[in-house]
């Protein structure tokens, strides 16, 4: 077994209770890849804010599970190389969907994991998270359970509709599993489509204007559970400037759209102490692929558009972590 505090790593314990105290949420990005993780750890390390390397269960049978846990060993050290002298960087697996692979996670370095019981009915959601959570506390491992449902597709993550958290049901899940966070559904949503044009207005250049969050959910899980750590998943902001490059080069994401940001640095101000970004980071990068594929046809060495593409997500998470999620300055 491999600890991760072999690695450098930390869980999530103290930072998300320094985030609900200090009105900010800590950035979880999803990666899978080097450029990414380059990206990801240059941006936290020069703004010195805590964050959270996100992995899907798809994400690490594409990075390969031992690569994996050398990455999130060498994104320390390079932290470090970047003068950040005491990182603060969670290892975390994003919807875990089996005990088995949650153990095989902890016993190779992860410090935090995620069980997602949501889709099945609740008693057996709540045998499936304290189990999990049993294991994992016992080698200091925190974990995130999930109630409600949310729409959208996410690797092997996929539902058309969502469901609400329903309040009356986080104490005793809480208290039943010992989960250390809880993610709840108050009308985020996984991809670059989170909306369907249905759903929205649109606004006088035409584009579409989602429907708010359900705030009135939230306030109410914060009720039940005051100072309880709370996650948002599908929280990407679609921007449109890297659909509309996308498309200028040869894409078409007609109608893809986020999550306001206005909407999610409130939601930050709040117990939400952890917001998940996954398909800005894979916009951006896409975006600057087909710029570099569109206007340079002959180019072909991949350091020449990866690059670029790398500096593009690196400027991304830069601007989530200080005016979405305000996390820069609070791990010095």
């Amino acid at each position: 077994m491999t600890s991760y505090k072999e690695l450098g790593l930390v869980n999530t314990k103290e930072m998300f209770a320094k985030a609900i105290k200090g009105g900010y949420a800590i950035p979880a990005f999803n990666f899978n890849n080097m450029e990414q993780l380059q990206a990801i750890i240059k941006a936290a390390a020069e703004e010195k804010s805590p964050v959270i390397l996100q992995v899907s269960k798809g994400a690490r049978n594409y990075a390969n599970p031992i690569l994996l846990r050398f990455m999130a060993q060498g994104a320390v050290d390079y932290a470090k190389s970047l003068g950040w002298e005491h990182p603060q960087i969670v290892l975390h697996l994003d919807h875990g969907d089996s005990f088995e692979l949650c153990k095989d996670c902890i016993e190779n370095g992860f410090s935090s994991v995620m069980i997602d019981g949501s889709h099945l009915p609740y008693e057996e959601n709540v045998a499936l998270t304290k189990k999990v959570c049993d294991y994992a506390h016992q080698y200091d491992v925190t974990v995130e359970g999930e109630l409600g449902v949310l729409a959208g597709v996410e690797d092997e993550v996929s539902s058309d509709h969502h469901t609400y958290t329903d309040p009356e049901e986080v104490i005793d899940f809480a208290t039943r599993t010992g989960v250390d966070s809880l993610a709840i559904s108050i009308g985020t949503s996984h991809g670059a489509y989170k909306f369907k044009p249905e759903q929205c207005t649109r606004d006088a250049n035409g584009r579409l204007v989602p429907p708010p969050l359900a705030f009135d959910v939230l306030d109410a899980v914060m009720e039940k559970l005051p100072g309880f750590p709370i996650v948002l998943h599908g929280s990407s902001s679609v921007p449109q400037e890297y659909v509309d490059e996308i498309n200028e080069y040869g894409g078409k994401l007609p109608d893809a759209i986020g999550i306001p940001e206005e909407e999610l640095r409130k939601a930050a101000k709040s117990a939400v102490c952890k917001i998940n970004i996954d398909s800005d980071s894979r916009l951006a990068m896409t975006a600057a692929v087909r710029k570099v594929m569109a206007t340079k046809p002959a180019e072909f060495d991949p350091r020449k558009y990866l690059g670029p593409a790398r500096d593009e997500m690196e400027k991304l998470y830069k601007h989530k972590i200080v005016a979405v999620l305000g996390s820069n300055g609070k791990a010095e």
